[in-house]
């Protein structure tokens, strides 16, 4: 039987108060729950109480809600739509006085994960696994264990398709199995609703059955070793955790209330949690922007979240914030519907300005210059600004950044990331292994050796200061030209007289080339001694001794490092975990791992400055998808590549298959015309979010010819030739 529960469904617009609404409900309703922890027998009659005394002080306050059980528990279960906005409401809410109370927050995937591995007894029970601690894979290692598990398959089958690559493929397979978890699908029925929906898309596609079978294939051989990918993951958390009576009967004792933030942003296994919650009785409240909807496409399902408007006291905030107040329905009316009679609003708007150029290079030139002479006029900081793009290249961020920086003015480029390999550091530190580990002589050449000499020398000093390494480049080619041997199995360095002209070296050159010379000697003995017990300790060993010792390393250096040694370990975690079942030496692991990074799939992630206290005070810098997803708020806004044909995707990159596994989609075809209005929507959405997320001047920055020399005639086009007459 159904339980009435009081639930909030908070719905508005970007910026109109919607997270606030919510902490306010936090601070009405956890009171309750200390009520409740300080006499388990008193609390109904006490809430009874304090609901008449509330109606008597305060009356009808707007969105009270009256409670119609007995609370349980002390613990309120708040989710964010990510990491980075869980990390900024949860300040938000330890900065309040109620913050003194209970609280745990999470992510959709992160309370997946967190309630799967704390189950997992159960999981073992039930599904008759091994009795092992489980280990989850990081998306690089998923993609190359399921490479080597489905090579005799992918050798029958061919999976080439015009601009894809095999790891890309394999990549789409293993997400396909990440949808249908998130979308409460089981991996039985992925067969039908591939056949079903791509058969309009692509004609040649007739790998629906074997997809289903290498995933339930990779699903088991994860399993009996006790590894867990985010698709796994939510598959044993929605078909089978989520419907067991003992998890269950924990779960409706655990938290009394649950208050969820951007539900727009959460998959269909979600709405099944909180189904559960309400069907309990439990308090709740949500909160829904309509012009959300930033990860439709990457598991979210937002109109199946709207579904639990209807058993919710319903608040609409309908406030619109920034210049979307006057400017969005103008541009809507242009963009889509070429009503050139509201083209004068948006002509004589001093709140637009343009930026047109032929080429794109002009285009961040002149961009960079308006906003170095606007916050040198006093007219706006740095940190009022942001520069919002569909697509980010590297050459536009290190242009923009460059630029700025050289008058002074720093950028914060979100979640900029960049392969791991790009770093000379993490190169240094590889070549390093390559040495010492032999057999892998052929991931080391002549270039690389004297890069590294550089890298890991120690930095002279002038003025006390650390200044240039005492291995320039120059003397670290000829040390590679002479002193480096070039062996398949065994690749060595020699002695500095090796080179005839040794002395021509200098004094600090000569003695840090033999102090990183002996030192690989050391590691050399140990690894026969069988002294260096795993490849992590080296890289271990290699930072402490050539890298921490320079007090000149930067943040991001410092971030990359750490990644690294974090990929290491996860790495032969994973190794150790298959050890017996794969007959691979330490000397091929290395040059496995070696190969892994060069590949560039794993890249640097720093941490969040702003977990840090810490906020940037700089330029942003930031891809539509990013921005939007970060929730900011500037009160410049410079739209670059407003012409680009970029615009209709929002610059996120669509999971293939995605739309196949929405609720209002299954088992229907997927065909070209929606996929058209598909575009056209979030197009819209993303026109008015981000208008309301600007206050004061919307700058667009329009180049005809794109990177490639094509001609830029995007959906916002038209607006840039207007803003341009």
């Amino acid at each position: 039987m159904t339980v009435l529960s009081p639930a909030v469904w908070i719905t508005g617009g970007s910026l109109s108060g919607k997270t606030t609404r919510l902490i306010e409900l936090f601070c009405e309703w956890t009171p309750l729950l200390g009520e409740t922890n300080q006499n388990s027998e008193f609390r109904t009659q006490e809430s009874a109480t304090s609901r008449s005394a509330r109606k008597k002080t305060k009356g009808k306050r707007r969105g009270e809600v009256p409670l119609s059980r007995p609370l349980t528990g002390t613990t309120t279960l708040i989710f964010a739509a990510n990491s980075d906005n869980r990390m900024v409401l949860a300040e938000r809410l330890t900065a309040i006085p109620q913050g003194q109370y209970s609280f745990y927050s999470t992510t959709p995937l992160g309370f997946f994960q967190d309630e799967v591995i704390l189950f997992w007894p159960l999981l073992v029970e039930t599904l008759g696994l091994k009795a092992q601690f489980p280990l989850r894979l990081r998306p690089e290692t998923e993609q190359e264990l399921a490479l080597q598990l489905w090579s005799r398959d992918l050798e029958i089958h061919s999976l080439e398709r015009p601009g894809v690559s095999i790891n890309r493929r394999v990549r789409q397979i293993l997400d396909v199995l990440q949808l249908a978890a998130l979308s409460g699908t089981s991996i039985e029925d992925i067969p039908q609703i591939l056949a079903a929906g791509l058969i309009s898309v692509d004609q040649s596609e007739t790998l629906d059955q074997p997809i289903g079978l290498w995933l339930k294939q990779w699903q088991n051989w994860c399993l009996q070793r006790g590894l867990l990918t985010y698709g796994i993951i939510a598959d044993l958390y929605g078909q089978h955790l989520l419907r067991h009576p003992i998890y269950q009967n924990h779960l409706q004792h655990r938290y009394p209330v649950v208050l969820a933030d951007d539900v727009d942003e959460y998959p269909t296994l979600a709405r099944h949690l909180f189904e559960f919650f309400l069907d309990q009785g439990k308090m709740a409240a949500f909160t829904y922007n309509p012009n959300g909807a930033i990860r439709l496409g990457l598991g979210a399902d937002p109109n199946d979240l709207a579904g639990l408007k209807s058993r919710c006291q319903v608040e609409a905030l309908n406030s619109q914030a920034g210049l979307g107040a006057d400017l969005a329905q103008p541009i809507l009316d242009l963009v889509f519907d070429s009503a050139i009679a509201f083209a004068d609003a948006l002509l004589f708007s001093t709140q637009i300005q343009s930026i047109q150029t032929v080429s794109r290079a002009d285009l961040l030139r002149k961009t960079a210059e308006q906003i170095i002479a606007s916050v040198k006029a006093g007219e706006v900081q740095p940190n009022e600004i942001a520069v919002i793009a569909p697509g980010l290249d590297a050459i536009a961020r290190y242009t923009l950044r460059e630029l700025l920086l050289h008058a002074g003015i720093t950028v914060d480029s979100m979640q900029e990331q960049r392969p791991l390999v790009s770093s000379p550091l993490v190169r240094a530190l590889l070549t390093l292994m390559a040495l010492i580990y032999s057999g892998n002589g052929r991931l080391i050449h002549r270039d690389a050796i004297a890069e590294m000499l550089v890298t890991l020398s120690p930095s002279s000093t002038l003025n006390g200061q650390p200044s240039t390494p005492m291995i320039d480049p120059v003397r670290a080619g000829l040390l590679a030209d002479h002193c480096f041997v070039p062996d398949l199995e065994k690749p060595r360095l020699l002695p500095v007289t090796a080179f005839p002209r040794w002395d021509r070296l200098g004094h600090q050159a000569t003695t840090a080339y033999e102090q990183i010379l002996h030192w690989v000697d050391v590691q050399q003995q140990q690894y026969q001694q069988r002294l260096l017990t795993s490849p992590v300790m080296l890289l271990d060993r290699g930072i402490q001794q050539f890298l921490m010792v320079k007090s000149s390393l930067r943040a991001d250096q410092l971030s990359v490092l750490r990644e690294l040694m974090e990929t290491a370990m996860h790495y032969w975690e994973v190794q150790n975990r298959l050890q017996g079942q794969t007959a691979i030496s330490p000397s091929e692991q290395v040059g496995q791992f070696i190969q892994l990074l060069r590949r560039g799939v794993i890249s640097a992630n720093p941490y969040p400055v702003s977990s840090l206290g810490i906020k940037p005070g700089g330029v942003t810098l930031g891809t539509i998808f990013q921005y939007r997803a970060s929730r900011a708020c500037h009160r410049w806004h410079f739209w670059l590549d407003v012409g680009s044909p970029l615009w209709l995707s929002g610059g996120a990159s669509i999971l293939w298959g995605a739309p196949l596994f929405l609720t209002e989609q299954q088992n229907q075809p997927w065909t070209v015309e929606n996929s058209m209005e598909a575009d056209r929507q979030r197009l819209r959405r993303i026109i008015v979010d981000l208008l309301s997320r600007v206050s004061d001047r919307l700058i667009l920055c329009h180049s005809d010819l794109a990177v490639n020399g094509q001609e830029q005639l995007g959906p916002l086009y038209q607006l840039s030739v207007i803003r341009h007459q």
